[in-house]
């Protein structure tokens, strides 16, 4: 094992609106404190009562998929945390990832996608 899912993560246009969704279905704590999110106008979260957390990031111009519609599809991405980034990369490549962000790691993560097109992130642990 390399990495543990941190969230999953959906676009939409009104992070804190959808976060309530989410709640209302699910329960759980909106935007609850914790170090590994600043949560503002642009990111929200719900954890929920079973452990999961849910984000919801705003994307201008977003357009909701249309299931089964290809035209709009899903749009959801994962994030792991990993303790090394560079190791996690090599693991992630030799598994049939694809690197789609190659800026540099300063921020702490970075996005690839699997072998479906789906993006995820490796984002290193937090101290």
């Amino acid at each position: 094992m390399i990495a543990e899912m941190q969230c999953v993560v959906l676009d939409c246009p009104d992070p804190l609106e959808l976060a309530r969704f989410y709640q209302a279905l699910l329960g759980g704590e909106v935007n609850r404190p914790d170090r590994r999110w600043s949560c503002d106008d642009h990111w929200a979260t719900l954890h929920t009562p079973a452990g999961a957390v849910l984000a919801f990031q705003r994307v201008p111009g977003h357009l909701p998929p249309r299931w089964p519609d290809p035209a709009h599809p899903q749009q959801a991405h994962l994030d792991f945390a990993v303790a090394d980034l560079d190791e996690a990369e090599t693991h992630a490549l030799a598994a049939g990832a694809t690197l789609l962000d190659a800026t540099p790691d300063a921020r702490g993560w970075r996005v690839y996608a699997d072998p479906a097109g789906h993006p995820f992130c490796l984002i290193r642990e937090s101290a």
